[in-house]
């Protein structure tokens, strides 16, 4: 198996694996308030997030930053639940109403944190690697960009069927979802370890 295709398996693996579902999650809370027309919305925000991903990667890789997994795996599910309920109270309103600019910047920070989540495990993943790291990290990135995207297209399909079909609302597609999703996450908020 090349290097290439070890990291960018490595990156599809990490989002698309049922086991760790908050990166999943996550961007099904992303995408569920959008519509295929809005696709250039929801891939400069999947992109902004796999970008603060990959930021946090860098600086945990050159030791820049260390941050304890208590505090990150408390995070990413906040995370999660923050971005459901604001589609929540924001679910009357288009995807293509909202701040891009509030949602690009909240987007590349959320990337941040679940990056951090993932560093620790990256840093090994690299470790025996003497050359350039920042490479290894692109096709990682890849990845978890491909697996993002395919997420995204899940997403947009099933929204589509269910307000087609099952004739829900937009509205009421986004509030059914986003209120899954925080409740898939609540317990992993109560239920982590920081308390």
């Amino acid at each position: 198996m090349s290097e290439f295709q070890l990291y960018f398996q490595q990156g599809l693996y990490h989002v698309l694996d049922i086991n760790a579902y908050d990166h999943i999650l996550f961007i099904v809370a992303l995408t569920v308030p959008y519509v295929f027309k809005d696709w250039k919305n929801v891939l400069l925000l999947v992109t902004l997030f796999t970008i603060g991903h990959s930021m946090s990667l860098i600086l945990a890789v050159y030791d820049i930053i260390s941050v304890k997994s208590s505090l990150v795996e408390f995070l990413i599910p906040v995370t999660i639940f923050i971005t459901a309920v604001y589609n929540i109270f924001r679910a009357n309103k288009s995807g293509k109403r909202d701040n891009v600019n509030f949602l690009a910047f909240t987007t590349l920070f959320f990337g941040i944190i679940h990056g951090l989540g993932f560093s620790s495990y990256f840093k090994m993943l690299v470790a025996n690697n003497s050359g350039d790291k920042l490479v290894p990290l692109a096709e990682f990135a890849l990845g978890i960009e491909v697996a993002q995207v395919i997420i995204v297209l899940i997403v947009l399909i099933l929204s589509w069927a269910v307000q087609t079909f099952l004739r829900f609302s937009q509205r009421d597609w986004i509030l059914v979802a986003c209120s899954f999703v925080a409740g898939v996450v609540v317990p992993m908020i109560i239920h982590n370890r920081i308390w």
